[in-house]
């Protein structure tokens, strides 16, 4: 059977079976907290009355120590699960590059499944919550969001020649994951009060089979040979992933000119700045609706968690009309970063629910700088080196100075290295 260079279908199916269970983790979890904390069932209602009512009572003080409970427990599953899945995103991707993209896409894919099938197994058998801690550990051996999308985005980079044409088709899989993220938050509030923890979990787990299914059997392979720049260690191209993590990180920076060195390692700082700020704040929204004085139910976060992936669709429109007028790329960065920034500032003072819908406007165009930094970082590294995938404003403003146009200066020698006068235009001008 002949493969298809589609991932598209990968990314749509593992964005649905992540937002399916993703507004429902932090929801049973806190549910799980409340139950043990005050030994009271969790109030379920139709509306936010029962933060009126009880706002007298113990309630008020039950949700002040659930919250904090599940802040913590939601801190120490991010620190167990972090640093192992950042490390093995750098070996898998800097792998990669040499032994193929489908790694980075099945491994997570793997990972996802056990927490999955981890948390249906707590949920079902009522077991110790605190044992999804350990499961976030292991599935971070198989790496995580990180490695999957920068598999995803290297496979893009693989068949993309055009940079108009990698950016765009770049900004699509972000636009595939807003669509399939919206649908299955939307659901996800109805399908809890309907059936419970467990269908969705079960759900999510089946999708996550068919998707691996389609990467093992129909998803072709984009690196067929070792690149012709691809780096030879000790007489063989197959060395450990470490060290082709070092040296791919090495030739990275290998035979440019020392302005191209200072742009990348700039535009790295952004793309890691700006995505902590951004997945870091949009992670405690969830705790935030649950408590006073919002108070949202299942169905509330479900449309709130629904229209925040709405974004995806939106910024893929930003991205695809300010490219095609013609606007700078930094300037599209810009405009991304700013528009978090200004719906973050809202939700801090949202006190009603029209406000805090009314909040997440702003950010409509907050994926734009994800698709545009790729970009802009991959013309400036070889054919070989696609999967560099390292894990703001203030940068952004010296890049702009610097500017960006140095894809020229990866091809060639390093003794040859002279910057072109035409270079020294910045990209803002």
């Amino acid at each position: 059977m002949k493969g298809l260079f589609f991932v598209e279908p990968v990314v749509a199916l593992y964005a649905f079976s992540s937002f399916l269970i993703y507004p429902l983790v932090q929801q049973y979890v806190y549910r799980r907290l409340w139950q043990e904390l005050t030994n009271t069932t969790y109030p379920i209602s139709d509306n936010t009355s029962r933060c009126v009512t009880n706002s007298s009572s113990n309630q008020s003080s039950y949700h002040e120590v659930v919250q904090r409970q599940a802040s913590l427990f939601s801190l120490y599953t991010d620190l167990f699960s972090t640093i192992p899945s950042l490390i093995v995103t750098l070996m898998l991707v800097a792998y990669s590059d040499r032994g193929g993209r489908k790694i980075t896409i099945i491994m997570p894919l793997i990972g996802a499944l056990i927490y999955t099938l981890a948390f249906l197994t707590v949920s079902y058998f009522e077991l110790n919550i605190y044992l999804l801690i350990g499961s976030s550990l292991l599935s971070s051996l198989f790496g995580g969001l990180g490695t999957f999308l920068g598999g995803c985005f290297a496979y893009i980079a693989d068949l993309c020649e055009d940079g108009r044409q990698k950016t765009l088709r770049m900004a699509g899989l972000d636009m595939t994951i807003g669509l399939l993220a919206g649908l299955a938050s939307i659901s996800t509030g109805y399908f809890l009060r309907a059936a419970g923890f467990n269908w969705p979990f079960l759900t999510s787990a089946l999708c996550q089979c068919v998707v691996l299914l389609y990467t093992f059997f129909i998803l072709e392979e984009t690196v067929k040979k070792t690149p012709a720049d691809a780096i030879i260690l000790d007489g063989s191209t197959q060395s450990t992933a470490l060290k082709q993590m070092m040296y791919g990180v090495y030739k990275m920076f290998l035979g440019v000119s020392h302005r191209c060195k200072i742009i990348l390692s700039l535009l790295m700082i952004i793309f890691t700045s700006f995505s902590f700020a951004y997945v870091g704040g949009i992670s405690m929204l969830t705790l935030y609706e649950l408590n006073e004085p919002l108070c949202w139910t299942e169905i509330l976060i479900g449309y709130g968690s629904a229209l925040s992936t709405t974004v995806f669709l939106i910024s893929f429109v930003g991205v695809s009309a300010f490219t095609y007028c013609g606007l700078p790329q930094l300037l599209i960065v810009l405009m991304g970063i700013l528009s978090v920034a200004s719906g973050m500032v809202i939700m801090t003072f949202a006190k009603t629910t029209l406000l805090m819908f009314i909040a997440r406007v702003p950010m409509l165009l907050s994926i734009m700088p994800f698709p545009v930094l790729r970009s802009m970082m991959s013309k400036l590294i070889s054919k070989s080196e696609q999967g560099f995938c390292v894990i703001p404003l203030f940068v952004l403003g010296m890049v702009g100075l610097l500017g960006v146009d140095v894809a020229k200066e990866v091809t060639e020698p390093e003794e040859n290295s002279v910057e072109d006068q035409n270079d020294n235009s910045a990209l803002l001008s």
